[in-house]
């Protein structure tokens, strides 16, 4: 039981290997630590020399206390499990990490000890994308089966997702005005609030929340959100509290003294479907872009086909046993004693700098950097009767339209998510394509290969009889059978068309511009396929649902939609290519 600066104990296991002193490897978990998964990868280290220190995180597991707040206190107990490992006898000098999502997510915090080595945080970025949408199917059974609580079951969320699937599928509508008004407990805590902007409240609290430590952080998110205890439904709630461009989950150094503090190697290893794939290459480019160069040489990057905890992409599974990696530590050893050894020997230089797979061709391909150097931007312009191709519109061609019903969502068959009900990856979109609320934009037959690599984007015009909204954009790869392979999507809600901005809602029946950030993927559309890409304005339950009311009360309204693409409103797909022309 290693005690915590406060005073709380966490229950932690320590798999000692013959020889000592050693180098050590530390996880920190909340979904136990003496579970087969753990101990066995445990173990695997262990015979091969190294430490290993498994702990689980406060309120989970059998760490005290007896409720779990989610997140909120791993800044602190990361960085004093280090302080604890450094003082050790066993202890010789060098600390690595390995875990995926949350026990990746309290790597970085591990890192700004010091005494760190070197982290391998797997599909968990820094926090840095902000959220202008709330995750919804999964969300709800994690936060009612993982840590301790009276109001926790104890059905694991893999199967209380399935149990609650009812309850999911009938829940989850965004009806929120562009500020959601403060409590009258916070307001009498601070009073001044009174007298300033919404946007000017929710930048003076987030200063407060970062100045604070972690108890006062946890008293203060209890207290805004009038709950008992956080779990991730609130921790996905702190963008109305303090500003869609804010994520809770980053740590609160400033940018500069974060950057300083993650002077160690880092490897990135995520998924082409990893449901925060977004973020983890928004880590990437803040690591790149400003550290001294020296240090800069510590950072690697690893995109796998795979999705957050499974296999992603499903082509060629049969032939390509690689497709059957998912991200876990167990599925990993390999890989990390090798960049522990790496790290150690002073060897980094042997590793490329970025590590990729190449869905459809089904490859690994190394590169300088990400995004890839080279890539050449190519526009796919939507135009009148759903084609997709390289030409600009030169008319006025009429626009599409299409009517979204909140009651009756277009609804989530797969893709960048995390579920134990809906199959993540890349799934068959064909079927709802043929919705009567999903617009579809499809290029002719590709004479060549098509190595599309790189951040997407959609760049589109429309407008909607709503005063808020939401639109989303998929491409998919369409092979000559007529299966359309989902390979990314993205969502704007129009609110936040100005992501930099403050939030804004719509004139109805006015054309905006906008910009709907599609993440990026790395595929390669072979001749004979076609590209396709297709709008709508839910992706349900992987998201919440918006009631296109913008916080009037009253029940769900549906909201006439109109995509442009003429010559003055010319809507199109940007595409980072390797090789080739456009169709």
């Amino acid at each position: 039981m290693v005690p915590m600066r406060d005073g709380v104990s966490l229950a932690t296991d320590v798999y000692l290997p013959h020889d000592v002193p050693a180098p050590v490897i530390a996880i920190r978990t909340p979904y136990g630590r003496g579970m087969d998964t753990y101990a066995a990868v445990s173990l695997s280290f262990a015979r091969r020399g190294y430490v290993v220190v498994a702990q689980d995180c406060r309120g989970t597991g059998d760490s005290e206390p007896d409720t779990w707040d989610y997140y909120v206190y791993e800044s602190e107990d990361g960085y004093d499990l280090v302080d604890w490992i450094s003082k050790q006898d066993w202890f010789d000098g060098f600390i690595g990490a390995c875990g995926s999502s949350y026990t990746g997510s309290t790597q970085w915090l591990m890192a700004l000890h010091p005494k760190m080595s070197t982290i391998v945080p797997e599909v968990a970025g820094l926090g840095l994308t902000g959220s202008t949408l709330k995750s919804h199917m999964f969300v709800n059974a994690y936060a009612r089966s993982v840590g301790k609580g009276q109001d926790k079951v104890s059905i694991p969320y893999s199967d209380l997702e399935r149990h609650m699937l009812e309850e999911t599928l009938s829940t989850g509508f965004f009806n929120e005005p562009p500020y959601r008004p403060f409590s009258e407990a916070l307001l009498e805590r601070f009073p001044e609030f009174r007298q300033l902007s919404p946007a000017a409240a929710q930048q003076r609290l987030w200063e407060c929340f970062c100045s604070l430590g972690c108890a006062g952080r946890a008293e203060l998110l209890k207290e805004a959100l009038g709950v008992k205890t956080i779990t991730i439904l609130q921790a996905e709630s702190c963008a109305a509290l303090f500003g869609h461009r804010i994520s809770p989950y980053s740590p609160t150094l400033g940018r500069s003294a974060l950057l300083q503090s993650l002077q160690l190697p880092i490897l990135l290893n995520t998924g082409w479907y990893d449901w925060g794939l977004d973020d983890t290459l928004a880590t990437w480019s803040l690591l790149r872009g400003e550290p001294p160069a020296a240090q800069q040489s510590g950072y690697r990057l690893f995109i796998a086909p795979s999705a957050h905890n499974m296999p992603g992409y499903h082509e060629g599974m049969t032939d390509h046993p690689e497709l059957h990696h998912s991200h876990r530590v167990a599925s990993s050893v390999e890989l990390l004693l090798r960049w522990y050894a790496a790290v150690r020997e002073n060897t980094l230089d042997s590793w490329p700098r970025v590590i990729f797979y190449l869905m459809g061709a089904n490859e690994w391909y190394c590169a300088d950097d990400w995004p890839i150097p080279g890539a050449q931007s190519v526009a796919l312009y939507l135009g009148c009767g759903g084609r997709l191709s390289s030409e600009v519109p030169q008319d006025d061609s009429a626009p599409d339209q299409y009517t979204y019903d909140p009651q009756a969502p277009t609804p989530t068959v797969g893709g960048s998510i995390v579920s134990y009900v809906y199959p993540p990856g890349s799934v068959d979109v064909s079927e709802v394509q043929n919705r009567q609320d999903v617009l579809v934009y499809t290029s002719e037959r590709l004479s060549h290969d098509l190595d599309v690599v790189g951040p997407l984007s959609l760049v589109l015009y429309a407008s909607s009889s709503a005063v808020d909204t939401d639109f989303v954009a998929r491409i998919s790869d369409v092979f000559p059978d007529g299966r359309a392979i989902q390979l990314q999507n993205g969502i704007l809600r129009a609110r936040y068309r100005s992501f930099a901005g403050e939030p804004e809602l719509l004139e109805p029946g006015r054309v905006y511009r906008l910009e709907i950030d599609m993440w990026a993927t790395a595929n390669r559309f072979r001749a004979g396929h076609r590209l396709r890409i297709d709008i709508s304005s839910s992706d349900f339950p992987r998201l919440e649902r918006h009631s296109n009311r913008a916080g009037d009360s009253g029940l769900p309204i549906s909201a006439l939609q109109t995509v442009y693409h003429d010559r003055r409103h010319p809507s199109h797909l940007l595409l980072p290519v390797l090789n080739g022309k456009a169709p």
